[in-house]
């Protein structure tokens, strides 16, 4: 049995009008921009997180230093611990030029504060607060300066002496 399809024997033709292509093709490239977008931010996060574990061994190295000195040592800032210095993401990379991100830090050794007067003379606060930037990353763009702090208290009696005799 044949079916006639208007004044020709053809059917009809099936196929998107450009409309619907020109829909498709935005929602597409709508998903790519977001696919994309969701890339770079999660590189991002983790760069900085990668930035802050870095910032946070520095500061612990510099704790576990305060840890092995002598009450006189501490006081003595110039010599044992230096109270400014400059540490890399990647020490190994210093020669070559890819050391990463560059991180100045400060040490301070005050005398601690909320403490009797009678012990006042006896115990100082080491603080070590460290900066790095994003420049390095990205220096078309305003960077943005990063910090983080680290605190302890050392009590003069309470500091070991086995180690250095």
């Amino acid at each position: 049995m044949k079916v006639k399809f208007g004044k020709t024997d053809c059917p009809p033709q099936i196929a998107y009008t450009l409309v619907e292509v020109m829909v498709s093709v935005f929602v597409l490239a709508l998903m790519l921009i977001s696919l994309y977008g969701g890339f770079s931010a999660g590189f991002a996060v983790v760069q900085l997180a990668r930035e802050n574990l870095r910032a946070t061994q520095i500061m612990m190295q510099k704790m576990e230093t305060v840890r092995l000195l002598k009450w006189s040592q501490l006081l003595d800032t110039n010599n044992f611990l230096q109270p400014t210095f400059k540490d890399y993401y990647d020490p190994t990379g210093t020669n070559s030029g890819a050391a990463g991100t560059v991180y100045q830090g400060f040490v301070t050794t005050n005398a601690a504060w909320g403490v009797s007067p009678d012990y006042a003379n006896n115990m100082r606060a080491v603080t070590v607060t460290i900066f790095w930037t994003n420049y390095l990353h990205n220096p078309s763009t305003n960077f943005i300066v990063r910090t983080r702090t680290m605190q302890t208290f050392v009590a003069r009696f309470g500091m070991q002496n086995y180690i250095y005799q």
